[in-house]
């Protein structure tokens, strides 16, 4: 897992998308205000909000909301050599999820400190146990996201 400053400038326009989709959740929807797009070749196939809520969907998390999106459109269900900007480090449902569908490259803003499976509660995605690696990195647009979090935590008390 790397914590690289040098971060390209499609890395920076594609977490500044989902960060519109987690205000996109938070605002449309009062959901968690989480987003994630999924890029293959330069080019969105994948994008999602939280829904859980709407939804009535315990798993209906950003990540999973744009893996549901990129099959669709793709008609598969494995996404080789593809890059998920998500504002929040994923939990354990979704990073089994990530490593499922065989995604290349995680990028996410923010860490989650209760429930996160990149290293920081739980080391589900970067255990050397599963047959398929993802280069983990972290820190692009943190702190943007972690004061959504926060606000939206901090309204919701």
């Amino acid at each position: 897992m790397s914590a690289l400053p040098d971060w390209s400038a499609d890395d920076q326009r594609w977490m500044l998308r989902a960060l519109e989709l987690a205000r996109h959740a938070e605002d449309q929807f009062g959901e968690v205000p989480v987003g994630a797009v999924l890029i293959q070749d330069g080019e969105l196939i994948g994008a999602g909000c939280n829904r859980s809520i709407i939804d009535h969907d315990p798993s209906a998390h950003a990540e999973i909301v744009a893996l549901r999106d990129a099959g669709q459109r793709l008609r598969n269900y494995r996404f080789t050599g593809t890059t998920l900007y998500v504002t929040l480090e994923p939990c354990a449902m979704c990073a089994m999820a990530l490593i499922h569908a065989r995604i290349a490259r995680l990028i996410y803003a923010a860490p989650d400190p209760k429930t996160g499976a990149a290293g920081s509660v739980f080391d589900t995605l970067i255990s050397a146990r599963h047959n398929h690696r993802i280069e983990v990195r972290q820190g692009l647009q943190a702190d943007t996201s972690a004061l959504l979090l926060r606000d939206f935590f901090r309204h919701r008390r």
